[in-house]
């Protein structure tokens, strides 16, 4: 027990203090993030709209973070991380207080679109905060510390957004607006004149020059890379049914209530937030990068095969349980496996591009996963969920196995 605790705390140790402060910045910001998951419910109890409509607007919601996740990432390699999270953060604000004025379609679609595509040029530009801020040695760490207060954030985002909008829906607008802007206050505060591994940049910026033809390649002429962002937009499509088709199976074949829904995906996000740094703190120093996607991938399927193996609540926590180590290996290593691929003058593109595998999954997951289902059935979307991520396992092994990375140091 005395090995286990001291293992567990060497994952926390040696981080720096702009990486947990980053990691304070995304926990409060996450915390407020109420609207989104209720937003279907809004729609259709508050402003009648039907179900149809409701899908519509929510689609727009993921264009906007493709969008938003493009531009993201060509602005932060043009005028800075910093700049760029700042003014998402901030211009989120007016937005929230915005959208409980829109009560049409077409209005509340602009809304939601406008909204999410401000958001989301966050993203890339956080992703490239944590590497510049962080020790050369612990970028991996990092990211999941900041992965670690996102899930701990959606823990408490939707437990509390359920009280207000039981008072009332405009509420959870003004919550959101209120977490956006004291995150943004609390960022300017302690990064506006932060200084990161300059040095460091400038010499690994130097040494790319020497040893590589052309360090500002872009990511879209990098063959290998796009391969592999591929691979990681068909995992997160897969992994993604956890909030879409996951909750409806829930409810239509064990009849379960919201609450009981509730339960299983709060349970998911303390599962990651306990074992995440212990997990990738182990990964990291025992397996390459490449062992731990593919490992990750063919956990991911195997979480979706224990559901037509058994039957029986102790399934959906068991299928859940092996669901949250496939995304505790798999998710911080594609960003980190980014940025490896990627030059210092082109991070930003590269983790542009990361970013915009996973928004554009948030566009396809649900409607994929709920017209396979209507049509086919949930068994039969299990089980070819189970053999796409099997065949994208075997993608990640044989692309991974001719990606050169470039080591941080």
């Amino acid at each position: 027990m005395k090995e286990f605790l001291r293992l567990y705390l060497d994952a926390y140790r040696g981080l720096s203090t702009p990486a947990w402060m980053l990691a304070l910045v995304m926990l409060i910001n996450r915390s407020g993030a109420m609207v989104i998951p209720f937003l279907g419910i809004y729609m259709i109890n508050h402003l009648s709209f039907s179900l149809e409509d409701t899908g519509m607007v929510l689609s727009c919601f993921g264009v906007g973070a493709v969008t938003g996740s493009f531009i993201g990432g060509w602005l932060t390699d043009k005028v800075g991380h910093f700049k760029v999270q700042l003014f998402s953060l901030i211009f989120t604000v007016p937005m929230f207080f915005l959208l409980p004025e829109l009560n049409t379609v077409v209005k509340l679609a602009l809304g939601v679109f406008v909204l999410s595509v401000i958001s989301e040029t966050f993203r890339p530009a956080n992703s490239v905060s944590i590497a510049y801020y962080s020790k050369p040695d612990n970028i991996i760490r990092s990211f999941s510390l900041n992965r670690m207060a996102m899930n701990l954030g959606f823990s408490i985002g939707p437990a509390l957004g359920g009280f207000l909008a039981a008072i009332s829906y405009t509420f959870l607008f003004y919550g959101n607006a209120i977490a956006a802007f004291c995150s943004a206050i609390l960022f300017f505060i302690y990064f506006r004149n932060r200084k990161g591994n300059e040095k460091q940049e400038q010499e690994v910026a130097s040494h790319e020059l020497k040893e590589t033809a052309d360090p500002k390649k872009s990511p879209y002429k990098d063959v290998l890379f796009m391969l592999f962002s591929l691979f990681c937009s068909i995992f997160t499509i897969c992994f993604l049914q956890l909030l879409s088709t996951l909750p409806l199976y829930y409810r239509e074949v064990y009849q379960m209530t919201e609450a009981n829904i509730g339960v299983i995906l709060a349970f998911s996000g303390i599962v990651v937030f306990l074992l995440e740094m212990l997990l990738v703190h182990i990964a990291e120093k025992r397996f390459t990068p490449r062992d731990i996607m593919v490992m990750g991938t063919l956990l991911c399927g195997f979480s979706f095969l224990i559901l037509n193996l058994a039957h029986g609540t102790w399934v959906l926590y068991m299928a859940m349980f092996v669901l949250c180590l496939a995304e505790i290996l798999a998710m911080p290593f594609m960003a980190t496996i980014t940025l490896q691929r990627s030059s210092v003058q082109t991070r930003g593109a590269y983790m542009g591009v990361n970013a915009l595998c996973v928004s554009a999954a948030h566009v396809f997951s649900p409607f994929l996963g709920t017209r396979v289902a209507a049509i086919y059935g949930f068994n039969v979307l299990w089980w070819g969920t189970v053999v796409v991520l099997l065949l994208t396992s075997i993608g990640f092994f044989f692309v991974m196995k001719k990606m050169k990375l470039n080591t941080i140091n």
